[in-house]
């Protein structure tokens, strides 16, 4: 009797996960294995479709623009992405205080993460402008700069502007993901410290943190990834310039994508999920918050 009650439990536990399963299959799995099939064939625009495995990869890894779009993403990915947790979590501890106005901090925090990328990147095109932009008035009134600047005509002017751009509508995001994470730890463990005599450092590294590690786990991946795969702002505020600088990856698959040559474009969205992966992968291990997600 025991053993038909626990298959009929498992049948019972696979019918409920039958429909997720099937969605997986279908718009995560399947797409991928496309992809991946995709980018061992030689397929352009006119050209018939030929299988010739690694071709397009040993392309790539002769390809001087390639390795200058995966330079910029991982360097956009390691500058970006801490400095958005850093405000995100600076964010998050002013919000989660009491306070009467709470609320309306709260919404003006949140409305970068409303605006769509692309209405983000015209906005700081506007701001890193030579004639007119803030950004410039903003540096000759500190005596940083003594004329104007061209932001976004030089290398790192334009990187700098997009992780500002990034910085902007993502770091809104981290804060809300740290602000359901400070809703969950117990007030009790504060009041305690208080009485304890534990000072604001010691409160936030020996109670916050620890307990925010599976949020910073989470926001790391989801950051991470996001920013790896960032194409509407570079697309609209720099278009990969100057001189294809600031050629994300994503830009660079969408370029061989509208050239016609899929397979090419193919191997590029696969080299971009492996080191998504791989990178993920690396701040779980080098982080050590693998106890955090269990």
């Amino acid at each position: 009797m025991g053993g038909d009650r626990t298959i009929r439990e498992t049948l019972r536990g696979w019918a409920f996960l039958a429909p997720l399963a099937v969605f997986i299959l279908g718009f995560v799995f399947v797409p991928v294995a496309g992809t991946f099939i995709d980018s061992l064939h030689r397929e352009v625009t006119f050209l018939p479709r030929a299988f010739i495995g690694l071709g397009n990869y040993r392309s790539l890894s002769s390809d001087p623009w390639f390795w200058q779009s995966l330079r910029f993403t991982v360097l956009f990915v390691l500058v970006s992405v801490p400095l958005e947790l850093v405000l995100g979590m600076a964010f998050a501890l002013l919000l989660h205080r009491p306070s009467r106005a709470r609320g309306a901090l709260r919404a003006c925090v949140l409305l970068p993460w409303a605006v769509p990328a692309a209405v983000s990147g015209r906005v700081f095109e506007l701001v890193c402008n030579f004639q007119y932009g803030p950004a410039n008035y903003i540096a000759e009134r500190l005596g940083l700069t003594v004329g104007p600047v061209n932001w976004l005509g030089s290398a790192w002017g334009a990187f700098f502007a997009l992780v500002a751009g990034d910085t902007w509508k993502t770091a809104p995001f981290v804060a809300v993901l740290f602000l359901a994470g400070l809703s969950a730890i117990p007030g009790d463990l504060y009041r305690q410290a208080a009485v304890d005599r534990a000072g604001p450092l010691q409160r936030f590294t020996r109670i916050t943190l620890p307990l925010l590690r599976p949020v910073v786990v989470v926001a790391l991946l989801f950051r991470t990834i996001d920013a790896l795969r960032v194409f509407d702002l570079v697309f609209v505020l720099t278009r990969g310039g100057p001189g294809g600088s600031t050629t994300s990856l994503s830009l660079y698959g969408y370029d061989a994508f509208a050239g016609g040559d899929v397979g090419y474009g193919s191997a590029v969205s696969v080299v971009l999920f492996l080191v998504a992966f791989a990178l993920s992968a690396a701040y779980v291990r080098i982080g050590r918050f693998g106890r955090g997600l269990s």
